[in-house]
């Protein structure tokens, strides 16, 4: 089978741009590994308590290195994409394309791979379960940038990722739901040149596209592709955001210094310069900040005024979900499910 992308160029070139990680004298690495292991199980409880919600599957904590993170990427990629693969035909062009695509694809991942805290793999290599990962020199580092406490620092950032452990594994639709969007947005993929400048100039002339919310590559997509990115990036908005939530609801009872990591912590959120902001923007990480902020802002207006028992209905179907433009405006999506609150 013909694959978009060479795999395993991919892998090898992300691992090779990445970036190192901290110099770590002695054990110190050894007891930062050890200690993410810990914390992560010690968060299962803070995270029940202010959730209501209880996982039923047992997902396993793999405390990575940058590598292995670009490694686990690639092979969702590699499944998502699976169906184009499935379409394609072999030949010289589409040889020389897949280089392209895995060095580009490398080279984007070799750069998240030095910010990113944490992950749940939603999505998991084809052959493989779920795991949590928690990306030990990414974790070290930050704490060191900040001057945090490492111990409150490291089980604030496992508060967060055990949050996206429990929404997939205590809604039973969740998983099944999560990976449908991804794959219809990924079928889409495979349209013939003539209709996506056919989207684009169709796009461009829309006076609605600018106001809907959605990133510019929403342009090539056909209007039921666009619907379904609204609905990924409302429920993205609303995963992250009920983390971050819980993070800051959780964090009292476990992390002393929760509103000094809070503080600091936004700060690096925004970047640290204006070639990370760009490469930010490029690979779309923008887009994931405001997604922390209007989920956030989403879960604390719902639990405010139709407590926490009200706000877990949208756990109930995909059905209940907010919509992206209901994150925005809490109000709307009360009134649509909550009339009697409204």
């Amino acid at each position: 089978m013909t694959e978009p992308v060479d795999w395993e160029l991919a892998a090898a070139t992300g691992a090779r741009l990445a970036p190192r990680g901290p110099d770590s004298a002695g054990g110190e690495a050894a007891e930062a590994v050890g200690q993410l292991r810990e914390l992560a199980l010690q968060a299962r409880g803070p995270v029940r308590e202010v959730t209501q919600l209880t996982a039923t599957t047992a997902t396993p904590v793999a405390v990575v290195d940058r590598a292995e993170w670009i490694r686990s990427n690639v092979g969702t990629f590699k499944a998502v994409t699976a169906p184009i693969a499935a379409k394609m035909s072999p030949g010289p062009v589409h040889s020389v394309a897949s280089r392209f695509n895995a060095v580009q694809l490398g080279a984007a991942l070799a750069w998240m791979s030095g910010k990113v805290l944490g992950q749940f793999e939603a999505l998991p290599p084809v052959g493989q379960q779920p795991r949590l990962l928690l990306v030990a020199p990414n974790i070290v580092s930050a704490e060191r940038s900040m001057a945090a406490d490492p111990r409150d620092f490291r089980m604030w950032v496992c508060l967060h990722e055990e949050t996206h452990r429990v929404q997939f594994g205590a809604v039973a639709w969740l998983p099944e739901f999560f990976a449908g969007a991804v794959a219809s947005l990924v079928a889409d993929l495979d349209a013939s040149p003539a209709e996506l400048l056919r989207r684009a100039t169709s796009g461009l002339r829309s006076t609605t596209r600018a106001a809907d919310g959605l990133p510019v590559m929403a342009m090539l997509q056909s209007p039921e592709q666009r619907a379904v990115m609204q609905q990924i990036l409302g429920l993205m908005s609303l995963l992250e955001g009920h983390a971050d939530w819980v993070m800051d609801n959780a964090a009292p009872q476990v992390v002393p210094t929760a509103p000094e990591l809070r503080a600091a912590f936004e700060t690096r959120r925004r970047g640290s310069g204006p070639i990370d902001l760009l490469f930010r923007r490029l690979l779309g990480v923008e887009a994931k900040m405001a997604q922390y902020r209007e989920g956030a802002r989403f879960v604390r207006i719902v639990v405010d005024r139709v407590g926490l028992a009200g706000f877990n209905q949208v756990w109930s179907s995909p059905d209940d979900l907010p919509s992206l433009a209901e994150i925005r405006s809490p109000q709307r999506w009360i009134e649509r499910v909550h009339p009697d609150a409204a």
